[in-house]
């Protein structure tokens, strides 16, 4: 079996949320403590990726907490170099996901089993129909629902192929399928779930809390 680190990105800011929503409480711990346990059963050990001015003493369940750049994609580099040179695999886990089922884990690394595959990443089909527009609002085309997927984390990489498009310069995007897609490597779409859900506003904790308390109660 490889041998898997994760990494748990909590570096952001949380402007959208009015607060850094990865230290918000949910069933009575840090919404980054969830994140971080979702990837225990799947990791040899876990890089805890913290916003630059916080306590990095406090590990939160992760064998090393490093502090975080100004990007996400920074903020991945930073989580990178602390994890061993001997991983084989590396998951990206956003810790605004605290919700991510063990399901999610169990198929982005068994993608990694094919042979060419780099990464792997959950995806759910859009409801909604995407429209392209210009600068000024007006419609330029309309995607085909049915090519389309909104991912999600955890995602999976070969390390070498995460570690190399890390490297490449200038490096930055708001998911790490992005930058291993821009040299080629090949990503494959396993399926999400709707309630592995992102929290981004007050509404989506009280969102993950209801979906909490069903799986508890």
């Amino acid at each position: 079996m490889a041998k898997v680190w994760s990494i748990v990105v909590a570096g952001g800011a949380g402007q959208r949320f009015g607060q850094r929503k990865q230290f918000a409480s949910l069933g009575g711990r840090p919404v980054l403590e969830w994140a971080v346990e979702a990837c225990r059963p799947y990791s040899a050990g876990i890089v805890l990726v913290l916003p630059a001015d916080e306590d990095v003493e406090d590990r939160h369940g992760a064998d090393a907490v490093v502090a975080g750049g100004a990007t996400r994609s920074d903020s991945v580099r930073c989580g990178l170099a602390a994890v061993p040179a001997d991983a084989e695999v590396i998951v990206v886990h956003d810790a605004a996901r605290p919700l991510a089922s063990p399901r999610l884990f169990d198929a982005v690394l068994a993608a990694l089993r094919d042979e060419g595959v780099d990464g792997a990443v959950p995806g759910v089909p859009p409801s909604d129909t995407i429209k392209v527009v210009d600068g000024a609002g007006n419609v330029t085309s309309t995607l085909d629902r049915s090519t389309l997927a909104a991912v999600q984390t955890p995602q999976a990489f070969r390390a070498d192929a995460l570690r190399r498009a890390h490297r490449r310069s200038g490096s930055v995007a708001t998911d790490d399928a992005t930058l291993v897609e821009a040299l080629g490597g090949c990503v494959r779409v396993v399926p999400g779930q709707p309630g592995n859900l992102k929290i981004t506003s007050p509404d989506d904790l009280r969102a993950a809390e209801r979906l909490l308390d069903g799986a508890e109660g």
